[in-house]
């Protein structure tokens, strides 16, 4: 079978054997937002036609392929829900030459009843929960999913918005004037993740690293840092309070940020292969008859 994770800015192809592992891949720019509209099956086409020549016959698609601005909106299933449920929701698309099919989104509900969604993480928690068994798992980016797993089933999971906050603070408000680009400093961000525990909250946090500065206590090639590991440990006391160990997927950068930030928090850290989309979308095949 072949396995796409077609997202916003990027198309990342598997073609995957009996076994469910991964036997060629492919990566490439060509997100959705960069196809015309009706013009998704002549993109699918170009990128894994040679697969398909070569015999394939089944194609499995996650990411925001699914949503409101890609080829077929599938709707959110929601938690608890492992491969099985995953695989009996996945919505079949029209495509000549393959039996195609869309991995919908899971969506659960915070204890005040506001609704949490994800598309395409959905595939990396399956490949992750069928090792793991019961377990916390964080997949750091641009909006960090912490989600709970529980005999091989995704239970639930909070969504925030670190990695766009930071953007958005160091580039765009008046922290980015008492900032500047340059090498992580280790000790600020250390700071910053130790503010976070402190009392006062995350906007009074916020205005602190300014008048740090000001004041002449935290350098300019340091405030990066520092704002990072603030934001980082703020994260990590509203999703990992109570927790003794997480289980860390991520490109390396991150995932070495989250991993200081959760030690020096006193949480165990296992960190595994942020690889994991062929994985997870081979598990959810198996429960289609695919692999």
């Amino acid at each position: 079978m072949i396995g796409v994770d077609w997202g916003t800015t990027s198309l990342r192809a598997y073609r995957l054997g009996a076994d469910g592992r991964a036997r060629d891949r492919l990566d490439r720019p060509g997100g959705i937002l960069t196809v015309a509209p009706g013009g998704f099956p002549a993109a699918l086409q170009d990128a894994i036609g040679p697969w398909l020549a070569a015999g394939e016959r089944h194609v499995l698609l996650c990411g925001m392929v699914g949503s409101r601005q890609g080829w077929v909106e599938a709707p959110y299933l929601r938690c608890p829900a492992g491969p099985a449920e995953i695989a009996a929701a996945t919505i079949a698309i029209p495509f000549d030459g393959a039996e195609c099919r869309l991995v919908p989104g899971l969506t659960t509900e915070d204890a005040a009843g506001i609704p949490d969604v994800m598309r395409g993480e959905e595939t990396k928690l399956v490949a992750l929960a069928e090792s793991l068994g019961t377990a916390l798992a964080c997949l750091p980016g641009t909006h960090s999913k912490w989600a709970r797993l529980e005999d091989g089933r995704v239970t639930g999971f909070t969504t925030h918005m670190t990695g766009e906050t930071f953007a958005a603070l160091s580039e765009h408000t008046i922290l980015a004037r008492t900032s500047t680009d340059g090498p992580d400093v280790p000790e600020a961000f250390a700071r910053g993740v130790d503010r976070a525990r402190q009392p006062g909250g995350l906007l009074h946090h916020l205005f602190g690293a300014r008048t740090l500065h000001l004041m002449d206590r935290l350098a300019q090639a340091e405030t990066r840092s520092f704002l990072s590991g603030l934001l980082i440990g703020h994260e990590i006391a509203a999703a990992a309070a109570d927790a003794r160990q997480v289980h860390l997927a991520s490109a390396a950068h991150l995932a070495a940020l989250y991993a200081a930030a959760l030690a020096r928090n006193g949480i165990a850290v296992t960190q595994h292969d942020p690889d994991l989309v062929a994985q997870g979308l081979a598990r959810i095949g198996r429960d289609l008859g695919w692999v």
